[in-house]
């Protein structure tokens, strides 16, 4: 198992090299998903990786999408490089714990965004207009405060470099469909609230998490990363106190760093420390360990 920032695969086109994922086209039917140890914050890479975090990304996700195999299909086809294609082979060391063989699926046009608690975004628009996506809230609610009910909050899709915005459910039904989007909504709470009752159980807050949704063969599928340190905010449970703030594992610590830096969030960003490199893993790390209940091996 390597540090990997970037892949190098001949044997098959390079379909997209994303902020974190290297896809390639297997077939015409499926795809090879490659979790990179790229770090992105506020829409832009960063210069140094964060060691093994696309292992995190990839074991996290395979983690949840066995456990809401009963609520959505996904799209995975094979998750052992062993069980991929020969031409792989060369490759086991790279590919190991951060490669998926998939179905190939066209996405949702939009972003499928569950709130559990008013942050973000989500207590920037809350602040200026008391609703968010449309959703009017109740006066009062504190930064952090868990809502009453989760809320679907959808989002376009933005091109790498540009940030995504929020949107009705209203306008999303135009972009994906009515039907469509009704049944993705559906999912999506369903899932979030399972996956949340869980992660309460083993001492973290999810607090809001992005969702992808694609069709294959006419079929709904859960596709890309799900409940993630990178899709999603996750706060410790110990400490929890609305009207601020929360300390987190995912991202944030280093969106944190980043803000105190002389820095307009374009490219190129500020060099990380070690340190805050450290300490970024240490987060995913730590956020792997304790939703599945053991270390993540790692070399």
């Amino acid at each position: 198992m390597k540090v990997v920032t970037q892949t190098q695969i001949k044997e098959y086109p390079l379909l997209s090299r994303g902020k974190v994922r290297d896809i390639y086209e297997i077939s015409p039917d499926s795809l090879l998903i490659v979790a990179t140890d790229r770090m992105s914050a506020f829409d832009v890479i960063m210069g140094e990786p964060i060691p093994y975090k696309g292992v995190v990304l990839n074991q996290i996700t395979l983690f949840w999408m066995r456990r809401f195999a009963d609520l959505a299909p996904n799209h995975l086809l094979a998750t052992d490089p062993a069980e991929f294609p020969a031409a792989l082979a060369p490759y086991a060391d790279e590919l190991e714990g951060r490669a998926v063989i998939v179905k190939k699926a066209k996405p949702l046009p939009v972003e499928c965004i569950v709130r559990g608690h008013i942050t973000g975004t989500g207590w920037k628009d809350y602040q200026a207009t008391g609703s968010v996506c449309g959703h009017a809230l109740p006066a009062g609610l504190k930064e952090s405060e868990k809502l009453a009910t989760p809320l679907f909050t959808p989002s376009t899709k933005a091109e790498l470099g540009t940030h995504d915005e929020n949107i009705t459910v209203a306008a999303a039904a135009e972009l994906a469909g009515p039907e469509v989007l009704a049944h993705v909504e559906e999912l999506a709470l369903a899932i979030f609230s399972k996956g949340r009752e869980y992660a309460e159980s083993r001492g973290i807050i999810i607090a809001d998490t992005k969702f992808e949704f694609g069709v294959a063969d006419g079929e709904l599928l859960l596709i890309d990363e799900v409940l993630t340190p990178d899709s999603s905010r996750f706060w410790p449970m110990q400490g929890y106190a609305p009207g601020k703030a929360q300390p987190s594992f995912d991202k944030q610590y280093l969106r944190d760093w980043l803000s105190t830096q002389d820095w307009d969030k374009t490219p190129p960003p500020p060099a990380l420390p070690d340190e805050v490199v450290a300490q970024t893993q240490a987060r995913y790390l730590d956020a792997y360990a304790i939703l599945t209940g053991e270390p993540l091996r790692l070399p």
